[in-house]
């Protein structure tokens, strides 16, 4: 079965967040921790989870990826932002204790101007500070388009920061469609050799999660607009084949593509269709 679902909002609750998925027959959530711009994160309702456990295993919903707040940046020039970043990935860290076997990702951050050696440097301080042995939460780093001074432009980046932490087997990728499109690889014409290339340099083994979308631009364009699927750049028959690659098949899939819960409603089920059991 495609393991599909989109972006949530928690702000009611984790137990009416899982509602929301049930009604559009998703079986993946992802959900900000807190406002995604930043602030504190509200305390956690043990009932409202153990509510949402429940419901989660009584429809088969199997993947929860938790999504940093996009103010996260590990690798700021300003210490002030460091230190938000660290205090809030391991306070969200912590909170997804509740939640066995999950998944939190985060965009790497912005070296702004600082240089790449120097963006991954704090960024490995960061994850080798707040990374604990006995965690079950997966954390993963989410592939960027490359924009402005993004660090995680490219496969190799992401592999240096991965090399660089002691407790790397808790780390992850997440590969977002769109970056990586906007980022130079052409996942329309060679998904086959994108994808060979990810797994000599990185390994596919790390590879946990997608996020699906269209792109708005073009290849190689290193913004980042997505689009909702078979309305950008990558097009419906490039989608399919990704959803259906031997390899990526049976990972989870999340959206974020620009809808309500009903335009996700009507691409999961698009998706569905489209997907060979």
């Amino acid at each position: 079965m495609l393991k599909i679902g989109c972006h949530l909002s928690v702000s009611k609750g984790f137990y009416e967040m899982g509602k929301d998925a049930v009604k559009i027959n998703a079986n993946t959530i992802q959900f900000f921790t807190r406002n995604p711009r930043g602030g504190s994160a509200k305390p956690i309702d043990e009932n409202d989870v153990e509510k949402f456990l429940n419901l989660a295993k009584e429809n088969n919903i199997e993947s929860l990826l938790a999504h940093a707040p996009y103010t996260l940046n590990a690798c700021a020039k300003d210490e002030s932002i460091r230190k938000f970043a660290k205090e809030t990935m391991e306070d969200d860290l912590k909170r997804m204790q509740y939640f066995k076997e999950s998944m939190y990702n985060f965009h790497p951050g912005s070296h702004v101007g600082q240089g790449v050696e120097i963006g991954i440097k704090y960024i490995v301080e960061m994850l080798n500070d707040i990374l604990k042995e006995e965690q079950t939460t997966t954390v993963l780093l989410e592939t960027m388009a490359g924009k402005g001074s993004e660090v995680g432009r490219n496969f190799e980046e992401i592999k240096e920061i991965i090399d660089k932490v002691k407790l790397d087997g808790h780390l992850g990728v997440c590969l977002d469609t769109c970056h990586i499109f906007d980022g130079g690889y052409d996942i329309v014409s060679h998904l086959d050799d994108v994808l060979d290339e990810f797994d000599k340099v990185i390994g596919l083994s790390r590879l946990k999660a997608i996020h699906l979308n269209d792109s708005l631009n073009t290849l190689g364009s290193h913004k980042d607009r997505h689009a909702k699927i078979g309305e950008g750049n990558i097009g419906i028959d490039a989608i399919t084949r990704i959803i259906n690659h031997e390899k990526l098949k049976n990972l989870p899939f999340f959206l974020e593509t620009p809808n309500e819960l009903e335009g996700y409603g009507k691409e999961i089920a698009l998706l569905r269709s489209l997907y060979k059991e």
